[in-house]
């Protein structure tokens, strides 16, 4: 039987993931603008640091447990998303666009089915095949290697970007299945321990200095506040009211709202092989998203047909 309290809260569920949707997707934009005040690595600091300090707060305010389990995979966690996934795409946008960044960092979930087959043990089946096939095309078409060298190396750290936070999935999985940490808990550890890293960088690497602006402080303030600490709490509150499969399929929206933020802001227009690869990796993540829905559906029924109880994906309460 479905529950009456999920069944009255789904559509204020779906509000908080087109309100997610929006947030996350011109947070590109915003991410793409920082880059002309701060280099790659002083905007990913002042981003972390004050995304840290919401995070922390965030946890204080919610009276979770801030336990900190297995430190030194949290500290790999946060070395492969935050420090990594941060600063790589943050990079990219130096000289590729927000919109195409955006994408390719997005194709996260197909590195993460690839990485889960040898350190997993997952063993990809047909239909995730498939998607990973439509993926590679849509890639090539986007990365376009037979375009200037720039162009290209921006587009290899957007997906190195996206590689770094299939690994940090990895990780997240296990420690999650290993330990008792809270979600919120746990994000807002593996942020410190990158952000201590990301910080330790930019003092290593020169740059010029800051530029400082009344936009620096709105992006730092945005990616920080809004992107970090609102974005977190809304997609907690997504995964615990929806089916994974409807959050995942709802996530498809972020690097759409990128692409069409870029475009209607920055003036970003895509050339057509660019849109075509856009298209064909946003229709493999679909897939992606469809099938497990239709999977999670279909262990939800077996189990309500067994007279057991239906435990949705969710947040952690500990």
């Amino acid at each position: 039987m479905s529950d009456p309290r999920r069944a009255r809260s789904a559509p204020r569920a779906a509000a908080a993931l087109a309100l997610l949707s929006v947030i996350w997707g011109y947070n590109w934009v915003v991410m793409k603008n920082g880059a002309l005040y701060a280099g790659p690595f002083q905007f990913s600091a002042l981003r972390t640091v004050f995304g840290t300090l919401t995070l922390f707060v965030l946890v204080a305010v919610r009276r979770q447990r801030l336990q900190l389990e297995a430190p030194g995979g949290v500290i790999l966690l946060g070395i492969l998303q935050t420090t990594g996934f941060t600063a790589l795409s943050q990079w990219a946008l130096v000289e590729g666009g927000a919109g195409k960044t955006a994408v390719l960092a997005y194709t996260m979930p197909f590195w993460l089915l690839l990485l889960a087959w040898p350190l997993l043990h997952e063993r990809l089946r047909g239909w995730q095949w498939a998607a990973v096939v439509l993926a590679a095309i849509g890639l090539v078409l986007i990365l376009a290697p037979w375009q200037h060298a720039s162009s290209l190396a921006s587009s290899a750290l957007a997906v190195a970007a996206g590689l770094s936070w299939a690994a940090s999935a990895i990780v997240a999985k296990r420690l999650r299945q290993c330990t008792r940490m809270n979600l919120l808990a746990l994000t807002a550890w593996q942020m410190l321990f990158g952000t201590v890293l990301l910080v330790v960088i930019d003092i290593a690497v020169p740059a010029a200095p800051l530029r400082m602006a009344p936009y620096l402080l709105f992006a730092v303030a945005y990616t920080a506040v809004i992107g970090t600490g609102l974005a977190w709490l809304l997609w907690m509150y997504v995964l615990d009211q929806l089916p994974a499969g409807i959050a995942g399929l709802g996530s498809l929206a972020i690097p759409a709202i990128g692409v069409l933020a870029a475009w209607l802001e920055l003036g970003e227009r895509p050339p057509a092989h660019e849109i075509a690869g856009m298209l064909v990796v946003a229709a493999a993540l679909a897939l992606l998203a469809a099938r497990g829905l239709v999977e999670s559906r279909g262990r939800s029924a077996g189990l309500a047909a067994t007279g057991q109880p239906v435990a949705e994906p969710g947040i952690d309460r500990a």
